[in-house]
This record gives structure tokens, C-alpha cells and sequence, in this order.
């Protein structure tokens, strides 16, 4: 098993170098995020072995059972993103777990992850996730309207937003560059008009399936599940 792990890190690492280079990036602009959600952790400590350090989960419990697990087991040197949906009600778990995380849609969800980060004595990096082919059944923001929830956010003082992150719908013939093209037209948009209080550097788009094309459109991180860890099981 442990050599069908690296080769299937090695497979994703030679197609980050090939896109980086057809982009003219380096790979070390381009961080990976383990997508391992449903993933036990004797998975996620195979590939820490290997020498993937950044895992994205979805759940915020299912998170937390990990991390108890990479506690008993000594593994250092892990960081935790948290890239799927956040209920409001787990908002208090965020700080202090989780370095980033990638969904933040709503100016509510911010106040409260902004009231536990200063509970904690921690400051609460974010990325705004962008609807950005504004599709109902998802979650995120339309573009309208951003820039004024950037100059809203910029009064949290617990909370830091340091990018955008998007989802794009799967649209049959439509070149798979075009929506982060429009993502990253839209970060550098903010930059120009100085919506928020920083600038914002990081842009968090690409999957299994798309993530040569997200860098050849400027992500500094890609979100790769069933590449690395094979397909999951139903939920």
C-alpha cells in the first residue's frame, strides 16, 4: 500500500511541476492540500510519512477525532485546513484547530468565528468562498457585493482574510481555465479598489480533475482528495 501511496503522490506532485512550468511558477507557489475527509487516520499518517503536512477536511468533529489520534501517535508538523461548509454553530471549534479555513460566505459565520478566535488569543486566517458560477444548490458569495463584505470584515479584529476560494459547476465544452481566470480577475479587482485592510495573496481552486488548470490561472492551493487517497466510500 505504501508504494500505491507514493506513486500516487508522486503522480500528483509531476503534474503540479508540469502545470507550474507551462505557467512559468515554480511548485513551491503551489501548496497541496490533502482532501481527507472520510479518510481514517492511519491514512493520513501513511502520507504525513511521506511527507504530505497539510490536510483539508470537511467535518469539523470528524477533525477533531484526527487530530486526538495524531496526538496519541506523536505525529508533528501537521497543519489542518478546514475547506468545506461551516455551521454556524461549530464556529467556536475553528480557532486554534484549524490555520485556514477556505469557506467563509457569510458575514454572521465571521462574528462568530471572530468572538471565539479572541476567546482563544488566536488570530482566525480565512478565504471568502466565491459562488462563482452562481449555482443555488452551493454555498459562497456572488461576486456583487464582495468588495463591500471585505470592508465589513476589515472591522473584525480576531479574523484575517487572505484570499478566495472557489467550486466551479461542472459545465460540459466550457474551458476549465475560465472560472478561476474570473477568480483571479476578481482577487486582483479587491487589491485594486483596496476593499480590504491587506492584501489578499492566496487563491485556494482546483480539484482532482482541474487543478493544472487553477494553476495555470495563479492558485496557491489546490484541494486533491481522491487523487491521493482513491475514490471514497459512500458517506
Amino acid at each position: 500500500m505504501t508504494d500505491s501511496r507514493l506513486e500516487r503522490l508522486n503522480s500528483v506532485k509531476e503534474r503540479v511541476r508540469n502545470a507550474c512550468s507551462a505557467a512559468g511558477r515554480i511548485p513551491s507557489e503551489v501548496t497541496l492540500v490533502a482532501a481527507s475527509k472520510t479518510k481514517p487516520w492511519s491514512e493520513l499518517e501513511a502520507f504525513a510519512k511521506l511527507g504530505v503536512f497539510i490536510f483539508g477536511e470537511n467535518y469539523v468533529q470528524e477533525a477533531i477525532e484526527k487530530q486526538k489520534a495524531m496526538s496519541a501517535s506523536g505525529t508533528m508538523n501537521i497543519q489542518w485546513h478546514l475547506i468545506g461548509t461551516l455551521q454556524s454553530n461549530k464556529a467556536k471549534f475553528v480557532p486554534g484547530t484549524f490555520s485556514l479555513f477556505h469557506a467563509l460566505d457569510s458575514f454572521s459565520l465571521a462574528q462568530k468565528l471572530d468572538k471565539a478566535a479572541g476567546a482563544a488569543g488566536v488570530l482566525q486566517e480565512c478565504l471568502l468562498e466565491i459562488n462563482v458560477d452562481q449555482e443555488e444548490s452551493k454555498g459562497g458569495m456572488v461576486s456583487d457585493g464582495c468588495a463591500r463584505f471585505l470592508e465589513q470584515l476589515s472591522a473584525l479584529k480576531n479574523l484575517r482574510v487572505s484570499g478566495l476560494m472557489c467550486i466551479p459547476a461542472e459545465i460540459r465544452g466550457r474551458d476549465s481555465r475560465e472560472p478561476f481566470n474570473r477568480l483571479r480577475e476578481m482577487l486582483e479587482e479587491m487589491n485594486g479598489n483596496g476593499s480590504y485592510q491587506s492584501k489578499l495573496t492566496k487563491l485556494s481552486m482546483g480539484m482532482s480533475t482541474d487543478f493544472e488548470s487553477a494553476i495555470l490561472e495563479g492558485a496557491t492551493h489546490i484541494r486533491v482528495g481522491t487523487d491521493l487517497f482513491g475514490p471514497r466510500a459512500p458517506r
